[in-house]
């Protein structure tokens, strides 16, 4: 696909007012935001994209999303007060101060990974109401012109935790009487997860990519070695993307905690993207692998309240000319966003879209 030139007319678009009154600026694109973000995943981006463009989909139809308290589709679902099974039946309680749900920890499902060979129930997805979800999403919720987003939580190391709680699933990838059973659980969990997304894709043609959680991190370190999520998890991670790709589909991790050490592992997961909290270097990742997987840069953040409109303007401009490389592209990350100012965006849509056409 050939890079259109940019046309001052796309700076033309209002200011708009979005969630919480934040006011933000809005551009007449060259091709839809979906076209445009699926082009950044194939290394030909036209401008930065911010995540304006996608829409997050989180359907009632997994049980995990309904017990995690994390349902976003046409039909709106409460959280629950109380404890929701998930998938596995595993129950979740909600915990209204933390606007989330979490397994109450101290009496774990196992204590030993090898009692997952008999006591796991695995669920049953052909019973689940595929048909009437999708008639209730498709064309409603889900929309053709933006780049639609199923999330997906409870992955490999996440799923291991809900089981065995947090000390009993780190033990676990390492203590060689459990590893195997480990292996097999996660071959197992990944023609399960493979299913899943089949009927995912089949129901919802208009899915572009799939977020798939699975935290490996904490504030200072990884949980675990790299090494280690090199055997434990990554071919399981992998035989999932494979498949997803083999649908056309891309592949973004949603994975927390400070994990500069384990982005070689997501490149060789399969991954096409991962945007990092905080407490990530996003800079120097992008530096070193923003070739190979398409990262979060946070931007450098700056007062931009008490800037002047050339100040922010110059701020956007320094951050196209460093993460807006053609065949090198970056995702503007969620935690930049107090930047954001109207004048900022403007230049920096403008200037990502000079040094992409280039």
């Amino acid at each position: 696909m050939s890079i259109p030139k940019f046309d001052p007319k796309e700076l033309d678009g209002p200011v708009v007012t979005g969630f919480g009154g934040v006011q933000m600026k809005t551009f007449n694109y060259p091709v839809s935001p979906k076209e445009g973000y699926r082009a950044a995943y194939q290394k030909k981006a036209i401008w930065q994209i911010t995540g304006s463009e996608q829409a997050m989909f989180s359907p009632a139809v997994n049980p995990d999303n309904v017990a995690r308290a994390f349902v976003f589709e046409a039909n709106r679902v409460e959280p629950k007060l109380g404890p929701v099974k998930d998938m596995f039946g595993i129950e979740w309680e909600y915990v209204p101060s933390a606007g989330g749900s979490m397994v109450r920890p101290g009496k774990p499902f196992i204590e030993d990974a090898n009692e997952l060979y008999d006591k796991v129930v695995w669920p049953d997805i052909d019973s689940w109401d595929w048909e009437g979800s999708a008639k209730a999403n498709n064309g409603v919720f889900l929309k053709d012109d933006k780049f639609n987003v199923c999330w997906f939580l409870n992955g490999w190391y996440e799923r291991l935790i809900s089981f065995m709680d947090f000390e009993g699933a780190i033990l676990a990838l390492v203590d060689e009487e459990q590893k195997d059973a480990v292996k097999d659980f996660f071959d197992k969990l990944s023609d399960l997860y493979i299913r899943i997304f089949e009927k995912f894709c089949d129901y919802f043609p208009q899915i572009d990519a799939f977020c798939i959680h699975d935290d490996w991190g904490s504030q200072k370190d990884c949980f675990f070695n790299p090494s280690v999520g090199e055997e434990m998890i990554v071919p399981y991670m992998k035989k999932v993307t494979d498949y997803l790709h083999s649908r056309g589909k891309f592949c973004d991790l949603h994975s927390c905690g400070q994990l500069f050490k384990a982005v070689p592992n997501m490149i060789k997961a399969g991954w096409d993207s991962w945007s990092g909290q905080a407490m990530n270097d996003t800079h120097k990742i992008y530096e070193l692998y923003g070739d190979k997987i398409l990262i979060g840069v946070i931007p450098e953040i700056f007062d931009a309240k008490n800037a002047t409109e050339e100040e922010q303007r110059a701020k956007a401009r320094e951050y196209a000319d460093k993460f807006c490389q053609p065949g090198k592209p970056s995702i503007f990350s969620f935690y930049g966003m107090s930047v954001m100012t109207p004048a900022y965006a403007e230049e920096l849509y403008k200037q990502s879209r000079i040094n992409y056409s280039k």
